[in-house]
C-alpha cells in the first residue's frame, strides 16, 4: 500500500520540531507495518527573505524543496500566504502547490513503470508472456490513499486535490482546526465539505470526535486514535537520578518545567505569576515564540530572573533530561487536542499539572499522576503545591505512561487505510 501523507504540520530542515507529532505517528505506522510505503508532501508558506527582521515567515525561506528524514521522502512545495486577508484563499493556493508536486511524482512513477515494462519486453519469449500479465497490472497512479492532517486549511486543500486526482483521502483532527477555526462560518462551510467527501475521519481525542459530530460529521466515519509516547526516547529517572540531574543543572529549589511555544495560548504568563507566589521554586520554560520579550519583561518586573529560566527550543533528548530533573511539569493551555508533552513528562517519571481543556482529561485520567486545574493563577498554584506535597513515586508515573504505546494507534490507522484505499 502506497500512502501519501499531506500536512503543513511536519518537521523540516529549518524547524525540526514543527509538527513532529505527525511524523512520529507516521514513523510508528511504518515500524509496525513495514510493507507500507510512504511519501510526504509538507507544504510551507512562500517567503523570499530569510532575515530574522521579517519574523516568523523568514524561516520558511530556507526550507529545502526535498529532504529525507528517517528514510521517508518529504517534499516541501511553497504556497502563497497573504497575511491578515488571505485566510479564505490560502486553501486554494495550498492545493495548487500540492497538485504540482503530485503531478511530478506521477510522471516520475510513470517513467519508472515504463522502464520496468521495457525491461520485461526485452526478456525471452516465454518470460514475455508472463511479463505482459504483470505489465497490465502496473499502476499509473502511485498512491492508494491520502493521509491528511489538520482540517483547515490543509483538509480543504486535500479535498480539492483528492477530487482532481481521484484518490480517496482521510483527515485527522488535531485541535485548533476543530475547536477554534469552525467559529468562522466560511471556514466551517469548507470544513463540512471535507467531512462529506473524505473516506474516513480521525481525531486524536474523543473530545474532538464529539465536536466533529456536533459540526455535522457522520459519526460512522469518525475514529478516535489517540497519540502514543515514544517510551524509548523518553526514559524515566528514579529519585536518585533526578537529584543528580538537578545538581548537574545547578538547581537547588523544587523544579517546575513547562514546554511549549511562547504564545498566549500556552499560558506561560499564568505559570510565571503562580511561581511568583511560591517559595523555593524554580521554573524552566522550554520553547520559543513571539511572546518571549513580553514574558522576559514580566519575569524582570516580578523580580524572578534568578528563578525563571528560558531554555529556548530544545531537542527531545534535552527535553527528556529536564523532565527527568523536574519535580513537576505544568501545561496551562487554553486549547489542546492531545497534549503529547504531558505523556512525555510522565514517561520521564514526572507528574503533571494541566488545565482541563479538550483532550487533556483523557491524557491525565488518574490523580495518581497529576492534577487537572482551571486556567487561572490561583488554580495553577494550588495544583503545583498539591503535586509537590504528594511526593508521587516516579516509577508510578512511568507505569501510567507505559499504557500509551503506539501499536493500537498504528493498528487502527492500518485498518482504516486498508479499508478505504483505492483498489
Amino acid at each position: 500500500m502506497n500512502i501519501l501523507t499531506v500536512s503543513s504540520l511536519y518537521p523540516n530542515n529549518v524547524d525540526l520540531k514543527h509538527g513532529i507529532f505527525v511524523e512520529t505517528r507516521l514513523r510508528h505506522l511504518i515500524q509496525h507495518f513495514p510493507e507500507i510505503k510512504v511519501t510526504v508532501i509538507a507544504p510551507v508558506p512562500w517567503f523570499p527573505f530569510s532575515s530574522k527582521k521579517f519574523g516568523e515567515y523568514a524561516k520558511y525561506a530556507g526550507v529545502f524543496e526535498k529532504e529525507i528524514r528517517h528514510n521517508i521522502e518529504i517534499y516541501h512545495p511553497k504556497y502563497l500566504v497573504i497575511p491578515k486577508i488571505g485566510m479564505y484563499i490560502t486553501p486554494f493556493f495550498m492545493s495548487r502547490a500540492i497538485s504540482k508536486t503530485i503531478k511530478k511524482l506521477i510522471r516520475t512513477h510513470a517513467h519508472a513503470e515504463n522502464s520496468i515494462l521495457s525491461s520485461q519486453l526485452n526478456q525471452t519469449e516465454s518470460s514475455f508472456q508472463s511479463s505482459q500479465s504483470e505489465g497490465r497490472n502496473l499502476k499509473t497512479q502511485p498512491f492508494d490513499i491520502i493521509d491528511g492532517h489538520y482540517f483547515y486549511p490543509d483538509g480543504v486543500a486535500i479535498e480539492i486535490v483528492a477530487s482532481k486526482f481521484n484518490i480517496p483521502f482521510t483527515c485527522t483532527a488535531r485541535g485548533t482546526d476543530i475547536n477554534l477555526i469552525p467559529q468562522y462560518p466560511k471556514a466551517l462551510k469548507m470544513i463540512r465539505k471535507v467531512f462529506q467527501k473524505s473516506a474516513h475521519l480521525m481525531a486524536v481525542c474523543q473530545a474532538l470526535s464529539d465536536e466533529m459530530m456536533k459540526l455535522g460529521a457522520d459519526k460512522n466515519k469518525i475514529t478516535t486514535l489517540r497519540n502514543g509516547v515514544d517510551l524509548e526516547l523518553f526514559k524515566a529517572s528514579n529519585e536518585q537520578q533526578q537529584n543528580d540531574l538537578k545538581k548537574e543543572l545547578s538547581i537547588s529549589n523544587k523544579l517546575v518545567v513547562t514546554v511549549g511555544g511562547l504564545v498566549e495560548r500556552k499560558g506561560h504568563y499564568l505559570i510565571i505569576d503562580a511561581i511568583s507566589q511560591m517559595n523555593n521554586t524554580t521554573l524552566a520554560i522550554a520553547g520559543d515564540g513571539p511572546d518571549k520579550k513580553q514574558l522576559e519583561n514580566q519575569v524582570n518586573k516580578l523580580g524572578l530572573s534568578n528563578r525563571v529560566l528560558f531554555l529556548g527550543n530544545l531537542p527531545q533528548k534535552e527535553i527528556n533530561k529536564w523532565f527527568q530533573a523536574a519535580d513537576v511539569s505544568v501545561l496551562a493551555s487554553s486549547r489542546e487536542g492531545w497534549a503529547n508533552v504531558l505523556l512525555e513528562s510522565m514517561a520521564s517519571g514526572t507528574p503533571v499539572v494541566a488545565t482541563k481543556v479538550w483532550g487533556t482529561p483523557e491524557v491525565v485520567s488518574s490523580d495518581t499522576v497529576g492534577v487537572l486545574v482551571e486556567r487561572n493563577v490561583n488554580s495553577i498554584k494550588k495544583g503545583l503545591i498539591t503535586v509537590l506535597n504528594k511526593k508521587i513515586a516516579r516509577f508510578v508515573v512511568r507505569q501510567y505512561a507505559e499504557e500509551f504505546d503506539w501499536y493500537s494507534t498504528s493498528y487502527g490507522q492500518h485498518e482504516i487505510f486498508t479499508n478505504h484505499a483505492k483498489q
